[in-house]
């Protein structure tokens, strides 16, 4: 095995490791979210969360890849001081990767689809039904769903068989740079629209009525589930940038830099999206339907709009693929350590493997549409999705935490060593307590409220049913760290 690979520049941490935080939730479910909770009610409410609870596991993630060298699928086993089962929890972070892209892989295909559709004009001139059509038609379509599935994994894994350096970091800082002009240029044209003004005035400005009206309640709990997911920490996609990262800066600061990188990434969003819907009087919904229905509407009534348009689906490229490839280096590395074995070899396997994972998912729309195995309704991807969002990310940030603060774990004390490596500020350390008791705690909430929600509208046998599974996942990794710590004892 080569030498291993590190970074070659501070901004290039910043940028992959936001680059793998910003997803398509910060396009398409953040802005319309912020708005009908309140605007910037929801917001400061929002940005509060993310300091509290998604920056110190962001932060926990860092440390444990910088202090191991590792990926995930050795870390544990490397920073706890004795034997234990803690290295179990690398089947966490190699199940979600895997998950993960056996639908985002696809989803990335559309974007590639609709960016391709922009700009030869084919969504130009089309009316409301038609546009939807074509939504339906691409669905319907596995040649095309494949097709376009096929060329992200391609894409991805070449830029990753290059290397750290010269594919991951390289590739991911020019299209981060060019995401963010994008944005910065689409913002200033959505500003420029008649009436968006009332859009940013609903996306914005503090509305105390609107919030109470949806209930203080919900609005906390919207901004405390989305500031959670928002930088999909708990696979340990973020643990494997942390390993290529040297000790010159603390990871306090270096986390708070990808923390303000999302959030500018999430808002800026916003300021493309609401208004431009409000100028053009469409809803602005979240979901899939805001992407390939409502904007290509507002596009098409707009001065310019193939461009534009085309633009758009480029930024939602670069948003998309820059996880895409942050995920697969992950799982590059996890299949690395565990096998030992070359990276060329690495994304060789890798490429056959996830193209064969994928498939469920595209046909999951078509071929295997009578499959609804979330209810009538819903497709193989809801519940890859389901997996994911709702029970590997809260259960793998809750490892994360526990494995640091606890002593069958790192230990506290090491793990603020660790962090305060290098220059910047300190990790308050009397946050202890907090970190220990409060913040696994609130993953718990997020995690049961996540079931709760997804599954009170179905009736009571149904939520019974699904809550007991929930706890019983919950009891598996809560035995876990406490068998961790029984043998530990010993």
């Amino acid at each position: 095995m080569k030498e291993r690979e590190n970074f070659k520049s501070r901004l290039g941490f910043i940028l992959v490791s936001a680059g793998c935080a910003i997803g398509l939730g910060n396009v398409w479910k953040f802005p319309y979210i912020c708005g009908e909770n309140g605007g910037a009610v929801f917001l400061i409410i929002y940005l509060i969360f993310m300091t509290i609870i998604a920056w110190p596991i962001l932060i926990c993630e860092f440390a444990v890849g910088r202090g191991s060298k590792k990926s995930i699928a050795q870390a544990f086993p490397v920073l706890e001081s004795e034997k234990s089962n803690w290295g179990r929890a690398k089947w966490f972070g190699l199940c979600g990767n895997y998950l993960l892209m056996m639908f985002y892989t696809m989803v990335s295909g559309w974007m590639m689809y609709y960016a391709y559709n922009s700009a030869v004009g084919n969504l130009s001139g089309l009316s409301a039904t038609q546009i939807e059509e074509q939504f339906s038609d691409m669905l319907a379509s596995p040649g095309k769903m494949i097709f376009w599935t096929i060329v992200v994994i391609l894409v991805a894994f070449g830029i990753c068989s290059l290397g750290v350096q010269n594919g991951v970091e390289k590739i991911t800082k020019v299209m981060m740079i060019m995401l963010m002009i994008l944005m910065v240029v689409l913002a200033i044209n959505s500003l420029t629209l008649q009436n968006a003004s009332e859009g940013l005035k609903f996306y914005l400005v503090p509305d105390i009525e609107r919030a109470a009206a949806k209930g203080w309640g919900n609005v906390v709990f919207a901004a405390l589930t989305h500031a959670f997911f928002t930088l999909s920490v708990g696979m340990g996609s973020m643990c494997i940038f942390g390993s290529y990262l040297g000790k010159e800066h603390k990871l306090t600061n270096e986390s708070l830099n990808v923390v303000i990188l999302d959030t500018f990434i999430a808002i800026t969003a916003g300021i493309i999206i609401i208004p431009a819907c409000f100028a053009f009087g469409v809803r602005p919904d979240s979901g899939p339907s805001l992407l390939f229905i409502t904007l290509p509407n507002v596009f098409n009534n707009m001065a310019g709009g193939r461009i534009w348009g085309t633009m758009f689906f480029v930024f939602m490229i670069f948003a998309s693929i820059s996880t895409v490839i942050a995920v697969f280096e992950n799982i590059i590395a996890m299949t690395m350590e565990i096998w030992n074995i070359e990276r060329k070899k690495a994304v060789l396997i890798n490429i056959f493997g996830v193209i064969i994972l994928s498939m469920p998912a595209v046909l999951g729309y078509n071929v295997l549409s009578g499959i609804t195995p979330m209810g009538a309704g819903s497709t193989i991807m809801d519940l890859e999705d389901f997996i994911v969002s709702y029970n590997i990310l809260p259960l793998g940030g809750l490892v994360f935490v526990l494995f640091c603060t606890r002593k069958n774990g790192w230990g506290f004390d090491k793990f603020v060593k660790e962090v305060d490596n290098g220059k910047g500020f300190n990790f308050p350390v009397w946050v202890k307590g907090y970190m220990l008791y409060i913040l696994p705690l609130i993953v718990i909430v997020v995690y049961i409220k996540g079931y709760y929600d997804m599954f009170s509208p179905k009736g009571t046998a149904e939520l019974i049913k699904w809550m007991i599974i929930a706890c019983l996942f919950l009891t598996i990794v809560i035995s876990f760290t406490l068998k961790a710590a029984k043998k530990k004892i010993k």
